[in-house]
């Protein structure tokens, strides 16, 4: 790993040069979406001690690490140990490695020492639509919501859980249509934080009307900047920038959804991505003032920090 630690000292040195606009800085940032090594799958573009040394070094305030497959409130314990002064926190989804849509996984990762785990994502890779899509004929098992339009009880018990403990919950990757059934059921039983996991992004892909409904229903829209990068992008900065236009700053959060799986084209490390995001967002001509909105303001609300 003596490549990737050097990898990770060129970021922290180069990282000074790249910011284009003094007014943009990453202090107070936190970034909701990040993934990290350990993980299962393959290799990861940066282990998770390593991420957030280089978050601190680079000024932003916190992360949520993800984990497809697994909590993680556990390792968020031990890295801030070994890291101090940054504020990170953990989550757990409700894929089939932890049983699918499974209340008892939930109460263990909210419970670990410290009361970092704060985000349950509904299913991601293993939601209905994703496996649907993955293999185009409907086959695979893959972890339900609902049925015949109704969600199932043991999704609206894992709502009273997460709002009965303040815990933010995210849509993952289930379908547009489900979005828009999980957030007014989900505000019925309790749940004040919603986040609809990266909502123009695949397989989720909902429109702007779709988006402005999920925020007048009362969730915050996530947009981020992993989508946008690689020949293959199918998102624009610029699509974001109109996006977030028409639905307010206020109901919006940015992330950057990088440090996962290594790709076949550069991509950043989180933190630098983020400083790109939010300049290549201020170059579209977002202010600065909704800019930090979405990077610092809304994200500090949804965990229950002070802004």
């Amino acid at each position: 790993m003596r490549w990737h630690r050097l990898a990770v000292l060129l970021a922290i040195w180069i990282s000074p040069a790249l910011a284009q606009d003094a007014d943009i800085t990453l202090n107070g940032v936190i970034d909701m979406h990040v993934h990290q090594g350990p993980d299962s799958g393959g290799p990861r573009e940066i282990d998770a001690d390593d991420l957030a040394r280089l978050a601190r070094q680079m000024g932003e305030r916190g992360l949520v690490m993800k984990n497809h497959w697994e909590s993680t409130s556990a390792m968020v314990y031990i890295v801030r140990k070994e890291v101090p002064g940054i504020e990170l926190f953990g989550g757990v989804t409700q894929d089939l490695a932890v049983g699918g849509i499974n209340l008892a996984a939930v109460k263990q990762m909210a419970d670990v020492a410290g009361h970092f785990g704060k985000v349950v994502w509904l299913p991601t890779y293993d939601s209905e639509i994703s496996v649907r899509h993955a293999d185009g004929k409907g086959e695979g098992a893959f972890v339900p919501i609902q049925k015949d339009g109704k969600l199932l009880a043991s999704v609206l018990e894992l709502f009273d859980f997460i709002g009965q403990h303040q815990l933010v919950l995210a849509t993952g990757h289930i379908s547009a249509q489900e979005v828009l059934m999980v957030i007014p059921e989900a505000r019925r039983h309790g749940v004040e934080h919603i986040v609809v996991t990266h909502a123009m992004s695949g397989p989720t892909s909902m429109t702007v009307p779709q988006m402005q409904q999920a925020a007048r229903d009362g969730a915050l829209i996530e947009f981020v900047y992993g989508a946008t990068l690689g020949p293959g992008a199918r998102l624009s900065v610029r699509q974001y920038a109109e996006a977030i236009r028409a639905i307010g700053a206020r109901n919006c959060i940015l992330s950057t959804d990088l440090g996962g799986t290594p790709r076949p084209f550069a991509r950043p490390l989180p933190p630098q991505g983020m400083l790109d995001f939010m300049n290549a967002l201020h170059r579209e001509g977002l202010s600065v003032a909704d800019i930090n909105m979405m990077a610092k303001t809304n994200p500090a609300m949804l965990l229950g920090l002070k802004s």
